[in-house]
């Protein structure tokens, strides 16, 4: 009896816990600097997105990344881009790619992937970035 009732509550201890998971982790998946990186090289498609705002983005950012600011929304870019096409992005610590990566996810994006940590982490781990200055053009 005692036995039964201890498997009973480790199956509704795990039944719980796999239910309040979020769903968002099914939608893209989160890599660190490395894996970021070297998943995007295996990908025959892929495209680099940098989300942040452009004063963010014309100090530093990854080389071949495309500007692409959350704040001035994505739909245009949702109804151009190929939904086959594997989708990197990131931001500055990994909150505003991760919306924007739902955005995508809602609009038929399947392959979709966010740099845990933003380009913050991806510097901190050693991964060069570019600081050619750029200006916008008017």
């Amino acid at each position: 009896m005692r036995k039964s009732l201890i498997i009973t509550t480790i199956l509704l201890t795990f039944c719980t816990a796999t239910l309040s998971q979020s769903t968002d982790s099914v939608k893209y998946q989160s890599l660190d600097p490395y894996d970021f990186q070297m998943q995007f090289l295996r990908e025959d498609s892929a495209l680099l997105i940098d989300v942040r705002e452009f004063f963010e983005y014309r100090k530093s950012r990854i080389k071949g990344a495309l500007f692409l600011p959350s704040s001035e929304g994505f739909d245009i870019a949702a109804d151009t881009l190929d939904k086959r096409l594997s989708l990197f992005c990131y931001c500055y610590s990994g909150g505003r790619s991760t919306k924007a990566l739902l955005f995508f996810y809602d609009k038929g994006f399947r392959k979709l992937y966010n740099l845990d940590g933003g380009i913050t982490a991806w510097k901190k781990d050693g991964f060069r970035v570019d600081k050619k200055k750029i200006r916008r053009n008017k």
